[in-house]
C-alpha cells in the first residue's frame, strides 16, 4: 500500500507541476504565480503525509468511519467547522456579498441558525443511538432494509450535489492559480480526494479538516483586518466606499437585491436551518467522539468558530467590492472578475497581502475544498458500504474487511462522478448549489431523523413514504427549476418557477410521514412503538433498558 500511495500521490504532484510549467508562458492575462504554486504544493505534500500516517492507524471499520471514536470535543468542533466552512462559505458567500451586498448574508445566517437545532435536539441523542451513519438511529426502532435503503439514496443525492459546489470551487481556484484547463483542474482534485479517503479514512479527513480550519480562520482574520485597517476600522467608511463603486449603489445595503420573494426567502431559510441537521457528512462527525458530552462540546465549539467566520466573510465581500472590482489587474477584457465572482476573495488576498498571501489563501482555499470533499465522499461511501452493502444486502452479516473494501470502491466511483458533475456545472454559483443540497437534506433526511427520535407514532411505512416523497419532490423541483431546466438543459422557461423548493418539499415530507404513519395498520406498528420507549431511554442516557446496546 505504501508504494501505491507514494507513486499515485507524487505522480499527481509531478503532473501538476509539469502542467503549470508548460503553460507558464501561455497565460497572458493572469501569469502563473510561482509563490502561490509553491505554497499550494507544500500543502498537498503535507496532507499526503498526514494521510499516510492515518492509513497506518486505520485498521477496523470504526477507525475508517469514525476515527476510532477518539477525537476530543474541541478537535471535533474544529473539524466540524472545517467541514462547514466550505468553498460555499469562503468563496461562495463572499461572492454573493460581492455581487449583492447585504443580501448575500442570508446564506450565512441560515447556515448558522441550524446549529442550535443540532445542539439542543440532535447531537446527544444521535451520539447515543448511532454507530457510523444517521440511518443507525432511524433503524434502531424501524425496519432495517427499507429505511437504510432510503437513507443511503437520499444521502448520496445530498453528497453529489454538495460535491458539485466543492468541485466547481476547486476547479476555478486551480484554473486561476495554475492557468490549467478547468477540466484538468477538477480531475486533479478528484484524484486527491480519492487518495485521502481511500487510504486515510475518517482519521485523515479529520486532521486535514482541523488544520484547514485553523489556517482558514487565520487567513480570513488577516484579510478582514487589512480591509478594515484601510478604512480606519470603521464599518461605515467601508460601506460608504462600497456603495460609491458598486453598480447597484445604495441598494446593496438593503434586503431584496438577491432574494425578493418572501416565499423564496422562507424556503431558503428552512432549507439552510433544517438541512444542517440532515447533512450526512456533518452527522457522521458525532460518531468520532467518545460520548454525548463530547458531542455537545463539539457543537458549542463549532458554533463559535463558524459564527466568527461568517462575520469575516461579510467584511471580505465588501472589501472585494472596493478593492477588487476597481482594480483592472483582477478584471478580464469584458470587465468581469477573472475566474468569475467566486474568485473575488482570492483576488482580495493579493490586493491586501501580495503574492505571498495570495499563495497562502489559495492553498487554504484548496485545503478547504479538499477537506470538505473528503468528508462528503466518506459519507457517501459509508452510506453504500455500511447501510446498503452490510445491512441490506448482507443482513448485517458482512465482515469489516469486505465492508471497508466496498467503501473504498465506492469512493473511487464517487470521485469520477464528482469530476463529471463539476465540469457540467462549471458556471453555477457554488453557494447556490450548496443551498440545493441543504434543501434535499432538509426534505429527505431531517424529517425521518427528527421524528424517529421524538415521535412515538412514527412507523416504518410513514418514514419510508415521507422520506421518499421529500426526496423525490425536492429533486424533481430542482430539475424543473430555473438552474437545471434552463441553465443546464437549455430550455427557454422553467416548469417550476422558484429556485428554492424547500418550503414545498419539507412540508410534503412531514405531512406524508404523519399521514402514512397514523393510517398504518400493519402488524409491526405495536412493536415499533414499544421500541420507541427503549430508544428514548437510550437516547437520553446511552444505556438501554436491557443494558448497553450493540450500537
Amino acid at each position: 500500500m505504501r508504494k501505491i500511495f507514494y507513486s499515485v500521490g507524487f505522480s499527481l504532484l509531478g503532473q501538476i507541476a509539469f502542467a503549470a510549467d508548460a503553460i507558464e508562458g501561455q497565460v497572458e492575462r493572469q501569469p502563473v504565480n510561482i509563490t502561490a504554486i509553491a505554497m499550494f504544493l507544500l500543502f498537498v505534500v503535507g496532507t499526503l503525509f498526514i494521510t499516510y500516517w492515518a492509513a497506518k492507524r486505520t485498521i477496523s471499520a470504526k477507525d475508517f468511519y469514525a476515527a476510532g471514536g477518539n477525537i476530543t470535543g474541541f478537535q471535533n468542533g474544529l473539524a466540524i467547522s472545517g467541514d462547514y466552512m466550505s468553498a460555499a462559505s469562503f468563496l461562495g458567500i463572499s461572492a454573493l456579498v460581492f455581487a449583492s451586498g447585504f443580501d448575500g448574508l442570508i446564506y450565512s445566517i441560515g447556515f448558522l441558525v441550524g446549529w442550535p437545532i443540532i445542539l439542543f435536539l440532535i447531537a446527544e441523542r444521535l451520539r447515543n443511538l448511532g454507530k457510523y451513519t444517521f440511518a443507525d438511529v432511524a433503524t434502531y426502532r424501524l425496519q432495517q432494509k427499507p429505511i437504510r435503503t432510503l437513507s443511503a439514496i437520499s444521502s448520496l443525492m445530498v453528497v453529489l450535489i454538495y460535491l458539485i459546489a466543492q468541485m466547481v470551487g476547486a476547479g476555478k481556484l486551480i484554473q486561476l492559480l495554475f492557468g490549467l484547463d478547468y477540466s484538468y483542474a477538477v480531475t486533479g482534485v478528484g484524484v486527491l480526494m480519492i487518495l485521502y479517503v481511500t487510504f486515510g479514512g475518517m482519521l485523515a479527513t479529520t486532521w486535514v479538516q482541523i488544520i484547514k480550519a485553523i489556517l482558514l480562520l487565520s487567513g480570513a482574520s488577516f484579510m478582514a483586518f487589512m480591509v478594515l485597517r484601510m478604512y480606519g476600522f470603521s464599518f461605515e467608511e467601508l460601506f460608504n466606499a462600497a456603495v460609491n463603486v458598486h453598480k447597484n449603489g445604495a441598494a446593496i445595503m438593503a434586503p431584496g437585491g438577491f432574494i425578493s420573494s418572501p416565499i423564496d426567502a422562507i424556503s431558503l431559510g428552512l432549507a439552510l436551518m433544517l438541512g444542517t441537521a440532515g447533512l450526512p457528512h456533518i452527522l457522521m462527525r458525532f460518531f468520532t467522539v467518545s460520548d454525548a458530552k463530547e458531542a455537545r462540546k463539539s457543537v458549542l465549539y463549532a458554533t463559535g468558530f463558524i459564527g466568527y467566520f461568517y462575520i469575516l466573510t461579510f467584511v471580505i465581500g465588501f472589501g472585494a467590492i472596493v478593492l477588487v472590482s476597481t482594480n483592472t489587474e483582477f478584471l478580464d477584457p469584458s470587465g468581469g472578475i477573472l475566474g468569475g465572482n467566486n474568485m473575488s476573495a482570492v483576488h482580495l488576498a493579493k490586493a491586501v497581502g501580495g503574492d505571498v498571501f495570495l499563495g497562502f489563501i489559495s492553498a487554504v482555499a484548496f485545503a478547504t475544498i479538499l477537506a470538505v470533499v473528503s468528508g462528503l465522499t466518506l459519507a457517501g461511501a459509508s452510506a453504500v458500504s455500511h447501510d446498503l452493502y452490510a445491512n441490506v444486502l448482507k443482513d448485517g452479516q458482512s465482515d469489516e474487511r469486505n465492508e471497508i473494501r466496498v467503501s473504498k470502491m465506492t469512493t473511487i466511483v464517487l470521485g469520477f462522478v464528482a469530476v463529471g458533475l463539476g465540469i457540467l456545472f462549471e458556471k453555477q454559483n457554488i453557494a447556490y448549489m450548496v443551498g440545493l443540497a441543504f434543501a434535499i437534506a432538509a426534505s429527505a433526511n431531517f424529517p425521518v431523523l427528527f421524528l424517529s427520535m421524538y415521535w412515538r407514532g412514527l412507523t416504518t411505512r410513514g418514514a419510508l413514504f415521507g422520506g421518499a416523497i421529500g426526496l423525490f419532490i425536492s429533486v424533481l423541483l430542482v430539475i424543473l427549476g430555473p438552474i437545471v431546466w434552463v441553465d443546464i438543459l437549455g430550455n427557454s422557461n422553467p416548469i417550476f418557477p422558484s429556485v428554492y423548493p424547500a418550503v414545498y418539499s419539507i412540508t410534503l415530507a412531514f405531512v406524508a410521514t404523519w399521514f402514512f404513519s397514523v393510517t398504518d395498520k400493519s402488524s409491526s406498528v405495536k412493536d415499533e412503538k414499544a421500541k420507541f420507549e427503549r430508544q428514548f431511554v437510550r437516547s437520553m442516557t446511552g444505556i438501554g433498558i436491557d443494558g448497553p446496546s450493540s450500537h
